[in-house]
């Protein structure tokens, strides 16, 4: 059977968006606005309850790289327990919508509360639905569940690990602790020398962390600039100029400021570090 593992994102929106509008066409039709609704709202779950069985077998298939990672295990499996769960709700709905749309069409007595049953369970499977998503949600945002690895591209792993990084220097900083922010960035940038964005965060560690513009200096004169990214050139200069302000050079500082303007006129950061540079000159 196929890994359907790169799926799982993509299909459990589908999931969401197919069961919340079948759930909400299920009530319109309960209000007497249409009698097109409730077969709408059938087909819109079977959909539903299809794309859940696709989700689930995916998440299965998506788990196990996921599960070893350190700590992550019981947020993997609460997510897949939930995921089930919402499954099986859906599979319930279906069936009472099966019975309540069957019952609309024939005109039945009991139609109006075959529609009421599916229309509160329709709610109850949102509700489970909801604690799916949120399972799934705090799986992905608070323990990098599958980020970088969905697709196999080894570059995936290199922006988490380049992303960690850059997160784990501002709780440092937060924490105060701008030593352990710059070591982490420029064990980092160690890794990926051609990283333009990485080395240039190296330089601004330096001055601002280990308070050394001196070796901020040295690593910035040796990366390479393209001359046609402005705003990288614009972070460079940005960069420098800090550099030499806190080497006690405010002048040359004010110099490479005042170049950058007359090339960047309109630049909102420049102009406003000029007028700090000249606060701090008087």
């Amino acid at each position: 059977m196929p890994n359907l593992a790169a799926l799982h994102p993509q299909v459990v929106h589908f999931v969401v968006a197919l069961i919340v509008v079948g759930v909400l066409f299920r009530w319109l039709a309960l209000a007497g606005r249409g009698t097109w609704l409730s077969p709408a709202a059938l087909t819109l779950v079977v959909l539903g309850t299809a794309a859940s069985l696709v989700a689930v077998r995916s998440g299965v298939d998506a788990h196990g790289p996921v599960e070893r990672v350190p700590g992550a295990r019981s947020a993997v499996v609460e997510h897949e327990e939930w995921g089930e769960r919402a499954r099986n709700a859906f599979l319930v709905l279906l069936v009472l919508e099966v019975v309540a749309t069957t019952l609309a069409a024939r005109q039945l007595g009991a139609a109006r509360a075959a529609g009421a049953a599916a229309a509160v369970a329709g709610l109850i499977s949102i509700g489970v639905l909801y604690k799916a998503g949120e399972a799934g949600g705090d799986l992905v945002y608070n323990y990098a569940g599958g980020v970088g690895i969905r697709s196999g591209d080894p570059a995936d792993v290199n922006r988490l690990l380049i992303a960690a990084a850059h997160h784990q220097a501002n709780l440092d900083r937060q924490q105060g602790r701008p030593e352990d922010a710059a070591a982490i960035l420029a064990n980092v940038a160690d890794r990926f020398p051609d990283h333009l964005e990485l080395q240039l965060a190296r330089v601004d560690s330096l001055v601002s962390d280990r308070k050394d513009p001196s070796a901020a200096l040295v690593r910035l004169d040796a990366i390479r600039i393209p001359t046609d990214d402005t705003r990288m050139r614009i972070r460079a200069g940005l960069l420098r100029s800090s550099a030499l302000a806190a080497s006690g050079d405010v002048t040359a500082a004010r110099q490479v400021l005042e170049t950058l303007k007359a090339e960047f006129p309109t630049n909102a950061q420049i102009q406003r570090r000029l007028a700090e540079i000249g606060q701090a000159g008087r």
